[in-house]
C-alpha cells in the first residue's frame, strides 16, 4: 500500500535525463514532497550537508537511496515518503569509481511523527527486501507503474516476519 499512497499524493519523480550531481538528484527527489508543502527547499539542503558530513550512508543498497534527515528537521511539516526513479544511476562516490554508491531509486522520507514514520519504515522494508520489487521499479517509467507494483508487495509478511 506505500507505493499506492505515493501515487495519490502524488509524491512520486520520473527523470529521464541523466543528473550528473548527487547533491541535484537530492533536490529533485525533494520536489514532490514540496509541491504540497510536505516540506520546505531547505529540507533538501538539510539532506545534501548530512550526506557532506557523513558520507553516503544513504545508499542502502546498490541502486537504492533513502535521503532523510532527523526528525522534525528545518522545513519538515508532515510524515511522508517520496519517490523518484532516475533514467540512469547517480553517482554518490565523487570518482564514480564505486557502483555500490550508486542509485537510481530514491525513497525520501521527511518525519514529524515518530509512529507514524516507524510505520512507513516497516512498509518501506518490505519494498527493498524483495528483489524483484526493486528491479521493476527500476524499470519504471510512469506513475501509475506504482500501482502494478504496489500489487507486488507483499506487506502481509513484513507483519509475520515481525510476530
Amino acid at each position: 500500500m506505500l507505493l499506492k499512497e505515493i501515487y495519490e499524493k502524488g509524491h512520486y519523480a520520473f527523470t529521464e535525463g541523466p543528473i550528473d550531481d548527487w547533491r541535484d538528484a537530492i533536490r529533485a527527489c525533494c520536489k514532490p514532497l514540496e509541491a504540497d508543502g510536505t516540506v520546505d527547499p531547505i529540507y533538501a539542503e538539510e539532506i545534501v550537508a548530512c550526506v557532506e558530513k557523513h558520507g553516503p550512508y544513504i545508499v542502502l543498497i546498490p541502486g537504492v537511496a533513502m535521503p532523510h534527515s532527523t526528525e522534525n528537521a528545518t522545513g519538515c511539516h508532515g510524515t511522508a515518503i517520496g519517490f523518484m526513479r532516475c533514467a540512469s544511476p547517480v553517482h554518490f562516490d565523487e570518482e564514480g569509481q564505486d557502483p555500490e554508491k550508486d542509485a537510481q531509486i530514491f525513497f525520501t522520507l521527511c518525519s514529524t511523527n515518530q509512529e507514524e514514520h516507524f510505520a512507513n519504515m516497516q512498509r518501506l522494508y518490505a519494498i527493498l527486501t524483495d528483489d524483484a520489487v526493486v528491479e521493476k521499479l527500476k524499470a519504471a517509467t510512469k506513475p501509475e507503474d506504482l500501482l502494478e507494483i504496489d500489487a507486488l508487495v507483499d506487506e502481509d509478511k513484513l507483519q509475520h516476519d515481525q510476530a
